[in-house]
């Protein structure tokens, strides 16, 4: 079990409240009526899945039930920060870890040497 700040109750609250919804900041179609099948099908079923840094959109549910932001490690679930909705994130690219200096293990568990 992990904390997870809340930007609009500006507190850490138990992971419980908490429900991910998905990849954050996708862009709708300007025009949706022009949109091919496979355009429109691409931007509501297609989503990222990297293995690092993913910036995702979640719901304080027990809370103040407002969505936010959140960047996460995909590989060791550490959240590196919390967003507000319209903010921009400012952890944007994976920090360069050398090979000879971190384990496997270490990367599990987010710890940088």
């Amino acid at each position: 079990m992990f904390q997870i700040y809340c930007p609009y109750c500006e507190e850490l609250r138990e992971e419980e409240e908490f429900h991910p919804k998905g990849q954050a900041h996708i862009v709708r179609p300007a025009n949706p009526e022009a949109c091919s099948d496979e355009e429109w099908g691409d931007y509501l079923f297609f989503r990222d899945n990297p293995r690092g840094i993913h910036h995702e959109l979640w719901v304080h549910a027990v809370g103040c039930r407002k969505f936010f932001n959140v960047t996460r490690h995909t590989v060791s679930y550490a959240i590196l920060e919390t967003y507000k909705i319209g903010e921009q994130p400012s952890v944007t690219a994976e920090p360069a870890v050398s090979e000879s200096t971190t384990s496997t293990d270490d990367v599990r568990q987010g710890v940088r040497a």
